[in-house]
C-alpha cells in the first residue's frame, strides 16, 4: 500500500516564539464568486521546525504531516526565501 501524496505550500513566517513550532501565514487568491475579483485569502499553520533557524519574514515550505501536537498538522520542509 503506497502513501499519498502530501500537501505542499510556500507561507511566510509570522511567529517563532514557541519551542520548535513556527507560525506561517499562507496566501492564496481565489476569484469572488459574485464579482469575479481576485481577492486575497490567508491562513494561519503551525508547522514543526526542527532546527529553529527560521526568524519573522522568512518564505518558507511546508509539508502535511501526522498530528504532531493540538494545532500542529505541517512542518517545516525548507526555506524558499530569506
Amino acid at each position: 500500500m503506497e502513501r499519498q501524496i502530501r500537501k505542499v505550500q510556500t507561507g511566510v513566517v509570522i511567529g517563532t516564539k514557541m519551542d520548535k513550532t513556527v507560525v506561517v501565514n499562507v496566501t492564496r487568491r481565489v476569484r469572488h464568486p459574485k464579482y469575479q475579483n481576485l481577492v486575497e485569502k490567508r491562513k494561519k499553520y503551525y508547522a514543526h521546525n526542527e532546527s529553529e533557524n527560521l526568524k519573522v519574514g522568512d518564505e518558507v515550505s511546508i509539508m502535511e504531516t501526522r498530528p504532531l501536537s493540538k494545532l500542529k498538522r505541517w512542518r517545516v520542509v525548507g526555506l524558499v526565501k530569506k
